[in-house]
């Protein structure tokens, strides 16, 4: 199924609920109110927003269908910005009051065109405003004030049971009204014949798109077209399906919707077939993706979707951790990235769901290792990567594309890109902490993703390991931990001066770190410390050729890190509570 047919099926199950708005109608966010007097004037300004946050946020109404524009001068029907309602705006400098002539004009136009005749009182009280309001009029008006230019703005009539004016019958009839036809044609979703829809709906909500919206599909070059077609045309869209669909993403794209998420730099939205299993078993899935995709904070539900997933992966029945979920249930997946003025499709995938929540399960055992760098609460693809691959830990670092690529490899079960293993050992080299685990869990995920079964790296600490670079790490370690047996905390240890080139060139720098090892053994006995070192030494040096190697691969390199991780965390340096076996002989 098509990705436009998926989210016009998607309305069907929104207008069964009761959350879908009609055709003719979309939810845009609203901040003022101008609550007319039966004569036009003014009666009061309300300010809409929601401030129980810190940051105020707009309030989502359904108001009459917004118009698609870019640069064209195109004003909304009842509502608008206040460019278009107000004819003001803030300058380009954005610290003084734009008269906004066009558009203003243009607002008044369409209502004095299209509510030609009524006779309904809050519509009269629109037309009068119009007749009587001048942009100067703002700021001679104490009730207005700076922060409400390029706000949007509905009106209302006061003492009227009904609210807003788009809400009137009289405006429903308009607004419902059918639009002239453009064109027939076969509409490439339905089938069926129609009406054809000439410019495709704005999307919101996309991160780093625009604003006011990005198209999804569009064409605006002749190099574009197809045969010589026009606009919506090329790709014929029936009016009502562009409206189910367009309407079916805005909603996942609310910004505080249960269904969207962040991932790096792509906006993902994911969603349930209701059809075959039903509502429940749709909200159960897109609840549990949720949950398994974004991990929660809270400490008893993280363990929770840690023990589900960890069932799924021992290929238990879905039905025992929760009744209504049904792996059958069909269950998609859309990414969206900002390009310009228009979206692309990072990826778009749909299967089952049973599909869908085994992979994930199986994506969070790779990561295992032992210890967990985290808690209760699993990480997500951002965090992790956010971890592992971004400079200074900031979201906006992580590499362009990964967060996408890792994302699909999750759910399609794919081996990890090759440019996650590079960036996490590329940070480890530029001075990231290797002790952390994050990057060996990372790293070990990757490796044992492409590798075959013999060469899969341990989830625990493996002595008998036959893999040299992984032996090397855990010597790495154990040099590490003689030198602070010797030396307690220093201002640079091996690991701040040698780790990047031990675990590349192992040849070059591990005969100096050795001699020095040699000192340290020796003071730390004098000091009483560390006489598990040397038969640790012994221990390692048994598993490993006589010459060391001159250089390491990429993965010998990811080797490197998870046997240094795992020697390290098993003992780590300055923990004298047991000393293990050596200190006890």
């Amino acid at each position: 199924m098509t990705v436009l047919q998926a989210l016009n099926q998607y309305y069907g199950r929104m207008a069964e609920r009761g959350d879908a708005e009609p055709p003719g109608y979309s939810r845009e966010s609203i901040e003022l109110c101008i609550w007319l007097n039966t004569d036009g004037s003014i009666a009061k300004i309300d300010d809409l927003n929601d401030y129980s946050d810190k940051k105020p946020r707009s309030r989502r109404l359904v108001v009459p269908q917004a118009q698609k524009r870019s640069r064209n001068v195109k004003s909304n029907f009842l509502w608008d910005k206040t460019a278009y309602s107000l004819g003001v705006a803030l300058s380009e400098n954005r610290k003084s009051i734009r008269i906004a002539e066009k558009e203003c004009a243009e607002f008044k136009r369409l209502h004095q065109e299209r509510l030609s005749g009524t006779k309904d009182p809050g519509l009269l009280a629109l037309l009068a405003f119009l007749d009587g309001w001048k942009p100067e009029n703002f700021e001679t008006d104490p009730r207005f004030t700076l922060d409400m230019l390029d706000k949007n703005v509905v009106f209302g009539l006061v003492g009227g049971t009904i609210g807003y004016l788009h809400q009137r019958p009289a405006a429903q009839y308009l607004i419902e009204a059918p639009a002239e036809v453009w064109q027939r044609g076969l509409c490439l979703i339905t089938g069926q014949e129609g009406p054809i829809e000439r410019l495709h709906p704005s999307i919101k909500g996309v991160d780093g798109a625009q604003s006011s919206g990005a198209s999804l599909i569009s064409y605006n070059e002749n190099a574009f077209t197809s045969y010589g077609a026009e606009k919506g045309a090329n790709a014929p869209t029936s009016v009502q399906a562009t409206f189910r669909y367009g309407t079916a993403l805005n909603r996942l794209l609310d910004r505080n919707g249960p269904n969207r998420m962040k991932i790096g730099d792509t906006t993902v939205v994911f969603w349930a077939d209701a059809e075959g299993f039903g509502e429940e078993a749709a909200a159960a899935a897109e609840a549990f993706m949720a949950l398994g995709f974004e991990p929660p904070d809270d400490g008893s539900e993280a363990t929770k979707i840690r023990e589900s997933l960890k069932l799924i992966r021992d290929g238990r029945p879905l039905r025992e951790i929760n009744p209504l979920l049904e792996p059958r249930t069909r269950f998609y997946i859309l990414g969206l990235a900002p390009n310009a003025a228009r979206l692309s499709v990072r990826y778009w995938m749909n299967d089952e769901f049973g599909n869908f929540a085994g992979r994930l399960a199986a994506h969070y055992a790779d990561l295992d290792i032992a210890p967990a760098p985290w808690r209760e609460r699993l990480p997500s693809v951002s965090y992790l990567l956010v971890k592992t691959t971004a400079l200074l830990e900031e979201y906006k670092n992580i590499p362009p594309m990964l967060a996408g690529e890792m994302t699909r490899a999750v759910l399609e079960g794919l081996p990890y890109p090759r440019a996650v293993l590079t960036a996490a050992i590329m940070r480890l080299r530029a001075g990231d902490a290797p002790h952390t685990g994050w990057h060996a869990a990372l790293i070990k995920a990757c490796i044992n993703r492409s590798a075959s079964e013999k060469e899969k790296l341990p989830v625990a600490r493996d002595t008998d390991s036959p893999d040299q670079a992984y032996q090397l790490g855990r010597l790495f370690a154990v040099l590490e931990a003689a030198q602070y047996a010797a030396l307690g905390h220093v201002n640079a240890s091996i690991v701040d001066r040698y780790y990047g080139a031990a675990s590349a060139t192992p040849a070059r720098v591990f005969g100096t770190l050795l001699r020095n090892a040699r000192n340290h053994v020796a003071d730390a006995l004098k000091r009483g410390k560390g006489k598990w070192v040397e038969a640790r030494l012994n221990e390692i040096f048994n598993r490993l050729p006589p010459e060391f190697p001159k250089t390491l691969s990429l993965e010998a390199q990811g080797r490197f890190a998870v046997g240094y991780y795992h020697e390290r965390a098993w003992r780590g340096p300055g923990e004298t509570a047991a000393q293990e076996e050596g200190d006890k002989q």
